[in-house]
């Protein structure tokens, strides 16, 4: 069935996509604990930075298959599966006000894809592997899942991999304005680590306050009350010792 595992360490927390045998695919289970997973994590006031990655190799090779034949020619159930399991899990994500590294390895297919969608920054092995075997299944992707997709892989991408069943490699999806970073697949681990623990060293709200932001960006309009917000969060205590620090001042204590 396969299980999202997470660990809290300080201001580092780490979500482990788990799926024995499967490659990390998601099952409906897995969607749902994404959802629990990333709605808890905002609550914990010492968390500061999530890592997702995969289990033993692999991000994530996209959904469990085993699984669709319970719904995947039922139109409610299809629905079903996608408005409330896995937008469920990726709104989540998305609506998450901490940064979110993604550690990317072997397979990122298909949902893995579209989690990877979800995170702020992306760091990947140059081993790592990217499309939407679905296509090959002859399945479309849900309208919302395409639509993350095109807009941070960008149209061209999804195309390919939704109308060609194509596969690209790491460099490839770097070039193409998807990955920060590609590192030989042992130095993975230490930089996707590295990114997060520099993000959780930082100030939290000025963090929380530029995700909303790039939120508002990307929906096409920023609300008036986060204009406030962000104006406000000049006169707070954090943002005084950011500043101070930056100058020389003092050691920050954030």
């Amino acid at each position: 069935m396969g299980q999202v595992q997470l660990s809290i360490d300080g201001p580092l927390a780490r979500v482990t996509l788990s799926h024995e045998g499967k490659f990390n695919a998601m099952s409906r289970a897995m969607w749902r604990e994404l959802a629990a997973t990333f709605r808890h994590l905002p609550t914990q006031a010492g968390v500061r930075c999530v890592l997702i990655a995969g289990q033993g190799g692999h991000f994530c090779a996209g959904g469990d298959i085993a699984e669709y034949p319970a719904f995947r020619f039922d139109e409610a159930a299809l629905r079903d599966f996608h408005e409330n399991d896995v937008w469920g899990g990726l709104s989540a994500m998305l609506d998450c006000d901490l940064p979110i590294v993604a550690q990317i390895e072997g397979n990122c297919m298909g949902a893995g894809v579209e989690i990877a969608s979800c995170c702020d920054i992306r760091v990947a092995a140059e081993s790592a592997r990217f499309g939407a075997p679905i296509a090959r299944l002859g399945f479309p992707m849900a309208p919302r899942e395409a639509q993350l997709v095109a807009r941070e892989a960008g149209a061209l991408t999804a195309r390919e991999m939704l109308l060609q069943a194509a596969v690209l490699d790491a460099a490839e999806m770097k070039a193409r304005g998807f990955l920060h970073t590609v590192l030989p697949d042992a130095q993975v681990a230490p930089e996707a680590n590295a990114r997060a623990a520099r993000i959780a060293g930082m100030a939290p709200q000025a963090a929380r306050l530029n995700k909303q932001t790039m939120r508002s960006l990307l929906s096409g309009a920023i609300p008036q009350d986060l204009m406030q917000q962000a104006y406000r969060y000049a006169d707070s205590t954090e943002h005084r010792e950011g500043i101070d620090a930056f100058l020389g001042k003092r050691t920050p204590v954030f």
